[in-house]
């Protein structure tokens, strides 16, 4: 039987659901008459998910000087467009379940992701971008198809992390060259399924191909580049594959990056890293 990335996330879909309470914020972002006690009110209504974010918010990673008890207290102080991409980080954490340990551990996985969101937010600061929130969740979930391939296809995703890992190959080539299709393919169309912002799309597509990217191609490249920053180090986890990604002089051109701001960057990482995993992952 052949595969398509929307066959399998037809098959996806049906083991986890679209994050809805994310859907209802957005919309409430984008509507003028919406204020933060709407906001509020839909967050709690899902009491599991009200934990999990006042423990976020209150973690180190954060570091404000009293607790924050309440979610309308967490929208003053974190904002409401940070809370609302919290909100959908630690949906889709908690959506993608049962992955097999022998396939890849997921405490990697999400080490490497929420490893890989830090740094786009703080490339994204270093290179005085706006809405610098955006760029943590680009980051986390640029690999978001690997998931889906984990979850539906797992004997051939494994095949492919092998081919790769004793190979020259990056995975998503090694996935290109055995399924016709790559992780970020898949990706893609997961997010379109969900109804995610057009950005996040281009991102979860185009992290390996930056100059690709249509509209986005400067949001693109900060999260290309915090990639091959993290997997270069090789001490935040992996996503499956144990190969730096190819890195594109172009998209670091287009940031204009100062390269001496980057071991203090990836220090940084390094110091927030283990609060927010902690938090975001047992959240």
């Amino acid at each position: 039987m052949s595969f398509t990335p929307d066959t399998l996330i037809g098959k996806s879909l049906d083991l986890v659901s679209p994050p809805t309470t994310y859907s209802q914020l957005d919309a409430l972002i984008h509507d003028d008459n919406a204020s933060a006690e709407d906001i509020s009110q839909v967050i709690n209504t899902d009491p599991a998910l009200t934990s999990r974010l006042l423990k976020i918010v209150n973690s180190p990673y954060y570091g404000f000087p009293s607790q924050i008890s309440t979610i309308s207290r967490a929208i003053t102080i974190v904002g409401t467009r940070e809370l609302t991409q919290l909100v959908l980080a630690t949906s889709v954490i908690n959506a993608f379940k049962g992955i097999p340990a022998d396939l890849i551990k997921m405490d990697d996985f999400w080490r490497h992701s929420i490893a890989c969101a830090i740094t786009s937010s703080l490339v994204a600061k270093q290179c005085k971008l706006a809405s610098t929130e955006q760029y943590f969740i680009a980051g986390l979930l640029q690999n978001i198809g690997s998931l889906v391939l984990y979850q539906t296809i797992p004997e051939l995703a494994k095949e492919a992390i092998t081919s790769a890992l004793f190979g020259q190959e990056t995975v998503y080539e090694a996935e290109k060259r055995l399924f016709g299709f790559d992780h970020t393919e898949v990706g893609e169309a997961l997010a379109q399924k969900w109804n995610l912002p057009i950005a996040l799309l281009e991102v979860i597509r185009y992290h390996h191909t930056p100059t690709q990217a249509p509209v986005f191609p400067i949001e693109v490249a900060v999260v290309h580049v915090a990639d091959i920053m993290v997997t270069s180090t090789g001490h935040f986890g992996h996503a499956g594959d144990r190969h730096v990604p190819r890195f594109d002089k172009r998209a670091w051109k287009e940031l204009k990056l100062d390269p001496q701001q980057l071991p203090i960057i990836m220090q940084q990482v390094n110091d927030k890293i283990a609060s927010l995993t902690s938090v975001l992952v047992t959240a």
